[in-house]
């Protein structure tokens, strides 16, 4: 089959809510040569989160135009399918996040990486983890579904935080300081792991920095994501500037 001229290697078609400015910029950075993604836009409004139901259905709602994305992509010709919005792939536990994936599979015909699987994955590849702690710009009942998906897969969250953004936008404004301050409130000795979820909140470069003052895993979702759409396709290129997990594995 004749490929692209950019995209020798892999296209990816990579599915993100239309409110969401980070997932773009900072897969565009991880990207090797040879590998192009093209963003299809979950179609959305800005949605207000101002408690445990309005944030649940404003996740759902995205759930729901999913596929009008997945429709887009498949007009360019994708080799593989990437899920940029995380927290709809955590939700029923390992059994609902496969159920999702054989979904998406099924009706487009290809293989596709979700944030959840992904991080999974990622400890996996560290480790000797077992007790996690994570972020996420969630409410608590979303961080919930998070801490149940990987109690499923054998780890254990010793402490959690979510950050209750108000707004699909203000995900993206979470400062670096903020994150910095909620990283380290969650680390202690307890704790053989960071997690970042959430993927509109932007984290990929500094969990690298984090990673090394802590001298622990620090990963943040949109790179262990990427990852793993890299290493599903055969592309073992090691990328600095993103912490161990790209770098290393």
């Amino acid at each position: 089959m004749e490929r692209d001229i950019l995209g020798y290697r892999a296209r990816f078609g990579v599915l993100g809510p239309s409110t969401n400015t980070i997932v773009e910029p900072e897969f565009s950075e991880m990207r090797p040569a040879g590998v192009t993604n093209h963003y299809s836009r979950i179609v959305i409004k800005n949605a207000s989160a101002i408690s445990n139901e309005t944030f649940m259905q404003g996740t759902l709602e995205i759930d729901r135009k999913t596929y009008e994305a997945v429709e887009g992509v498949l007009t360019m010709g994708p080799d593989y399918l990437v899920m940029g919005m995380s927290a709809v792939t955590f939700y029923g536990g390992a059994e609902g996040a496969q159920k999702w994936k054989d979904n998406i599979q099924s009706k487009s015909g290809l293989k596709i990486s979700l944030g959840s699987e992904a991080v999974a994955a990622a400890l996996k590849a560290h480790g000797n983890i077992r007790k996690i702690a994570f972020l996420s710009p969630y409410y608590p009942v979303a961080n919930a579904e998070v801490a149940n998906y990987l109690s499923d897969h054998g780890y254990e969250t010793v402490r959690d935080k979510p950050l209750q953004c108000p707004s699909w936008h203000d995900i993206a404004r979470v400062t670096p300081s903020t994150v910095r301050e909620t990283v380290n409130a969650l680390n202690g000795d307890d704790v053989d792991a960071i997690v970042q979820v959430g993927t509109n909140l932007c984290m990929a470069r500094q969990a690298e920095r984090l990673e090394m003052e802590l001298n622990k895993p620090v990963i943040a979702i949109n790179t262990a994501t990427y990852w793993h759409a890299l290493r599903a396709n055969g592309i073992e290129d090691k990328i600095s500037g993103f912490g161990r997990l790209l770098s290393e594995f």
